[in-house]
């Protein structure tokens, strides 16, 4: 009888054992995915950047390539650096979320200095609505079936390709 009661104490302890790794398992698999994309902001190398100071090439030492660039005239005149890092955040199945995005723009004036650094978010963007329209063609739009099904009864025995049919597309001459 002593014996008996080790063996249920460590089926007991077994089976508490495999029921909580199972449900740990279950509940890290409900857990989102986060994704870091785009650039890795450095504070330290973002506070070095000083603006009416630093030039553009030191930006680009200290902080690298940027995002994306623009040089279209901003404010008093030069081009802009763009820094962009977004995180995102996958549930089981769906699709990727954007949670989170910063924007760090460097603004240059037309000597190449930094004029102002602006910090952005994702509630500062806009949703872009692109157009998609398309050119209509003239004819009949035909399904998979109806371009598979339109070419029978087409074929002709007279127009085989070694007798020829003999008719020819010039007027005046006789067939091939």
């Amino acid at each position: 009888m002593t014996s008996q009661r080790p063996r249920r104490r460590a089926g007991l302890l077994l089976a508490v054992a495999c029921l909580t790794a199972v449900s740990t398992a279950a509940l890290m698999g409900c857990s989102p995915v986060v994704e870091q994309r785009g650039y890795i902001l450095d504070e330290k190398n973002l506070k070095r950047i000083k603006p009416h100071q630093t030039t553009l090439e030191q930006v680009q030492d200290i902080m690298g390539s940027p995002s994306t660039s623009s040089t279209i005239q901003n404010g008093p005149g030069g081009e802009a650096f763009y820094y962009i890092s977004s995180k995102f955040e996958t549930d089981a199945f769906y699709p990727p979320e954007e949670v989170d995005r910063t924007v760090v723009a460097i603004y240059f004036t037309k000597e190449k200095v930094v004029d102002e650094v602006a910090y952005y978010g994702l509630q500062d963007g806009q949703i872009v609505d692109l157009q998609t329209r398309t050119t209509p063609t003239r004819g009949k739009e035909l399904t998979v079936l109806g371009q598979i099904f339109s070419n029978l009864g087409r074929f002709n025995k007279a127009t085989d390709s070694k007798k020829g049919s003999g008719t020819s597309p010039v007027p005046g001459r006789p067939g091939g």
